[in-house]
């Protein structure tokens, strides 16, 4: 194949970095059974419906765009339940696309002290690539630039679609006012290569602590009218690639504002996130809520805030109730659950 442009290297160093690094959310906590499988079913109510979209690097003409919507069904005899979850992803313009779509199960064991959850996820995922957006050498005259309508004498690939199948597991721990976790990912190491020479997506391995500072212990008044401080360390490996997010919540009643910094690593930017979430409806009888976060990403080194304008993300979040359960068990009603957290 001849030697590419500085386009196609682009596209070729997306490549390379989705296979070895996944897309990753600032709102973590607001796409929770993307973060860990293990977080499936916990919440209140009966159903809940989640989704988070971002923007990255929105201006500068290569961005790419991220999409995770999840729902599941909380089984309270198991203490988590059962979910759906469906991923997309489009870089570069639309060179390369991913889809997938995973089921998750979840199960927890504890007591009113404590409560340890555990998660497994498996589904299929599709990776493609649209050859026709590439441009190769003999395609551009190096006065005119690119010139139209002129086919390319390169090899194409062996192929433009690729599918696959996807497995992961987690866990979550919380006692008290802690909460820890974590999950890996791509466990069968499934092969993505466009080639045909083998090529597996390493695992990609979350970790994150947790803590809830609660500004009103010594008042007597509901938990929803109380202020919080949620300092929170999330760290993300995959292959060489690795990210740590650091940052602190303030919760008070229905909004909550952090500031977040996350260090991209040696291979990729660092920046400083700032999030608001706000609790648009909560009703506390039944545990319906309706949830909308935004965020904003500005690189502070790797990256050109004026070439980039950063990223953009938003977040929704829908738990409504059964009203056909007749069933009002609860397994660990006393214990303090992930959903305190966030």
């Amino acid at each position: 194949m001849k030697r590419l442009t500085a386009c196609v290297l682009f596209l070729v160093m997306i490549c390379l970095r989705v296979s070895a690094q996944d897309h990753l959310f600032s709102q973590f906590f607001n796409s929770p059974v993307y973060l860990n499988p293990a977080l499936n079913g916990q919440f209140q109510g009966d159903f809940r419906m989640n989704m988070s979209y971002r923007n990255q690097y929105t201006t500068s003409g290569n961005n790419s765009n991220y999409l995770t919507a999840s729902i599941d069904y909380n089984v309270p005899r198991f203490g988590g339940g059962v979910g759906l979850m469906f991923s997309r992803s489009s870089e570069g313009n639309a060179f390369l696309n991913s889809n997938s779509i995973a089921g998750i199960y979840s199960y927890s064991v504890g007591s009113d002290q404590y409560v340890l959850s555990f998660g497994l996820q498996a589904g299929v995922s599709n990776r493609s690539i649209d050859y026709s957006k590439l441009v190769f050498d003999d395609q551009i005259d190096p006065v005119f630039g690119v010139l139209p309508g002129v086919q390319s004498s390169a090899d194409a690939l062996q192929f433009n679609s690729k599918y696959y199948f996807d497995s992961g597991a987690g866990i979550n721990l919380v006692i008290g006012d802690f909460m820890a976790g974590g999950a890996l990912q791509h466990l069968n190491g499934p092969n993505t290569s466009f080639t045909g020479t083998p090529t597996k997506i390493p695992i990609r391995g979350t970790g994150y602590l947790t803590y809830r500072f609660d500004l009103n212990k010594d008042d007597n008044i509901d938990d929803d009218q109380k202020s919080y401080f949620i300092p929170s360390v999330v760290l993300y490996k995959q292959s060489t690639s690795s990210s740590i997010a650091a940052g602190i919540e303030y919760k008070h009643h229905a909004v909550s504002a952090g500031l977040w910094y996350r260090n991209g690593g040696a291979q990729g930017p660092s920046a400083v996130v700032l999030t608001l979430i706000f609790d648009i409806f909560v009703n506390k009888e039944t545990g319906e809520k309706f949830k909308f976060g935004v965020s904003h990403d500005v690189p502070v080194s790797g990256l050109n805030y004026g070439n980039t304008s950063g990223s953009s993300e938003g977040s929704i979040n829908y738990q409504t109730i059964n009203p056909y359960r007749v069933d009002d068990y609860q397994k660990f009603e006393g214990a303090r659950r992930c959903y305190d957290f966030y």
